[in-house]
């Protein structure tokens, strides 16, 4: 079990973690409705480039090419009997690009959802479900991963799993929720119950956060709330989509700007994440802006609503932690709310 996470958190205040992977594979010519994952084996040398662009973006850890790695995601394509040998690959390319750029860089096993629902909503058993990430896991494991990424996240059935599945793997734990929904999670999970579940959980994750959602505000948003539900050693995670999704000219691109997304890394840093990246529509050159301003400006207070939403943008009601019929009672207050 690699403690290089831990290393480094232990004498850095924040680190950089990477920003998209499907945005920067399809830049690289893959195709809308293939799966990335079996790129680790058809395309490495693809792979290992868009490693080594936010490796020398600047980035701390970068996620493995392994989101839809369990066999409920690759019998889709196929693949589900090339779980363990997709997993290693992809780490083990990985390892290879950060043994060659001679920095300390944290692999990190990118583990997403498995696409089915948890029972009594859906058919997948925990037993089931456990044993879906925990073969990921394992291969994740032998190629070299630090860390097993759980990321965008929205049920806690399967967060569980995904963490026992990890687990059992000889993996420790890194888990993000998606907050898109009203400052929920699809299934209604909030930030602050997120720090409950963070230590109610069969092995307790080394950090825990947001990633996706809809945009840096509402991720601002969500850190301010968990950050005042989370305990004080707790290590918080932010990685944001740049931006908001447009369509232009028949494709869907995301509007965020690296200065915007500069501006997010500061506040995010200020709201008490500690580790700080992107998430879908996140290039490099985003990293690069937000590394620079990380490493040129000093801490700040914790935002209010009204700093997050002059800097990066309107906030939803949930996100704000208002209850329903809250937002009409506090029209015309006068006071600096907090978020």
């Amino acid at each position: 079990m690699s403690d290089l996470l831990q290393d480094l958190l232990s004498h850095r205040p924040w680190l950089l973690a990477d920003g998209a992977t499907g945005t920067n594979l399809f830049a690289l010519g893959l195709q809308h409705g293939d799966a990335p994952e079996l790129w680790n084996l058809a395309e490495p040398d693809k792979v290992r480039r868009h490693y080594r662009s936010f490796i020398e973006a600047g980035s701390d850890i970068v996620l493995t090419n392994t989101f839809g790695g369990t066999a409920n995601r690759l019998k889709l394509h196929g693949a589900e009997e090339q779980v363990h040998e997709i997993n290693r690959e992809a780490a083990r390319l990985m390892k290879e690009e950060i043994a060659r750029s001679g920095r300390d860089v944290v692999c990190a096993g990118s583990v997403g959802p498995t696409g089915d629902l948890f029972v009594p909503l859906g058919p997948l058993k925990h037993e089931d479900g456990v044993a879906a990430f925990t073969a990921q896991c394992a291969g994740l494991l032998e190629g070299g991963a630090d860390v097993a990424w759980i990321e965008t996240m929205s049920s806690p059935d399967e967060l569980n799993a995904a963490i026992e599945g990890a687990t059992r793997a000889g993996l420790p734990v890194v888990c993000t929720l998606s907050f898109d929904t009203n400052g929920r999670t699809m299934m209604g999970v909030t930030p602050e119950d997120l720090s409950r579940l963070a230590h109610q959980a069969s092995s307790e994750p080394l950090a825990f956060g947001g990633n996706c959602g809809t945009g840096p505000a509402e991720m601002v948003a969500a850190l301010v709330n968990m950050r005042n539900a989370a305990g004080p050693t707790d290590t918080l995670v932010a990685k944001a989509n740049c931006g908001i999704p447009v369509f232009v000219e028949g494709e869907v691109r995301y509007n965020g700007t690296p200065e915007l997304m500069a501006r997010y890394a500061v506040l995010a840093r200020n709201a008490g994440a500690r580790i700080i990246g992107g998430c879908c529509g996140t290039t490099p050159e985003h990293i690069r802006s937000m590394r620079h301003v990380l490493e040129t400006t000093e801490p700040g207070d914790s935002p209010s609503v009204e700093d997050i939403t002059r800097e990066l943008g309107a906030i939803s009601a949930g996100g704000r932690g208002e209850k329903p019929g809250e937002s009409a009672g506090r029209r015309g207050s006068r006071r600096r709310s907090r978020v």
